[in-house]
């Protein structure tokens, strides 16, 4: 028979059970203000836009999510292949409504094939939630499913362990010494583990068949000049139909951090816009 839970040693008890979706209010600004969504990418956490508060748009109500994929709970997610449509669940959690959402890579990704998907039913989501407008930063997008070579897999393996290295070292705090740094990041990959990641790259796979041409509400597409996946943000503006572009100089995959006062000025345009 097996021991009561009490009775096994520190080393197997089971974990306290984590919750995979947590939404507060992180910013509100003194105008009139647009309540807007901030989701992040994949293995990241909220923090990633901490260094934005500083200079956020006057026009924002700030809510924050920390997704199912975030670092503490991104192993446990990629198995998980049964669970809830997350971006509904991240849309009802805001109190009244969003008005606008912004989204970095993998949830960005995310939030395109949501929305895609309910415009092929004849549905529209941003008509349900009142989305006035979506940002997407450092989305990933390939026209064709012949885009997609065969060592495609193993190149974006490095590429996700690189941009997992950019986003260590561009938080606040004192420089780290780079094998250091590069340890850190093979630590967050292989926390994410091979389920995670390939969460990942079947949305990616399934961006050829994204309706573009249907997802019809305001966009903005912000990209680092420097990150790998620039070209694709510059197609993706092209194919969506109510689409602009923001390009960032001096900065890769996350330019809310490495250049944060000129992407709230591009957000700030944005908003402004609405």
């Amino acid at each position: 028979m097996s021991p009561p839970t009490s009775a096994l040693p520190p080393a197997v008890r089971p974990a306290a059970p984590l919750t995979p979706l947590l939404v507060r209010r992180r910013h509100t600004g003194d105008a009139r203000r647009l309540r807007t969504l901030m989701l992040h990418g994949l293995a990241s956490g909220s923090s990633v836009w901490d260094l934005l508060w500083p200079h956020a748009p006057a026009a924002l109500d700030a809510w924050v999510a920390d997704l199912p994929w975030r670092g503490d709970h991104v192993s446990q997610w990629g198995r998980e292949y049964d669970g809830p449509d997350w971006m509904t669940a991240c849309l009802d959690a805001v109190p009244g409504g969003v008005d606008v959402v912004v989204a970095h890579s993998y949830s960005a990704n995310l939030l395109l094939d949501h929305l895609s998907r309910a415009a092929e039913r004849g549905e529209d989501p941003c008509a349900v939630y009142g989305i006035k407008g979506i940002v997407l930063v450092s989305p990933f997008y390939r026209r064709s499913p012949d885009d997609f070579v065969w060592d495609a897999v193993a190149g974006m393996q490095r590429n996700f362990l690189a941009i997992t290295e950019e986003g260590i070292r561009l938080r606040p705090g004192r420089p780290i010494d780079p094998e250091i740094l590069h340890q850190m990041a093979r630590r967050v990959c292989e926390r994410a583990g091979l389920h995670g990641w390939m969460r990942f790259f079947e949305l990616y796979l399934r961006t050829p068949w994204l309706h573009t041409e249907l997802i019809t509400v305001p966009t903005l597409v912000v990209t680092g000049e420097g990150d790998f996946a620039a070209a694709e943000s510059q197609a993706l503006a092209a194919d969506l139909p109510a689409a602009r572009l923001g390009t960032l100089r001096d900065c890769g995959h996350y330019p809310m951090c490495e250049q944060a006062e000129r992407f709230s000025a591009l957000l700030g345009q944005f908003v402004e816009s609405l």
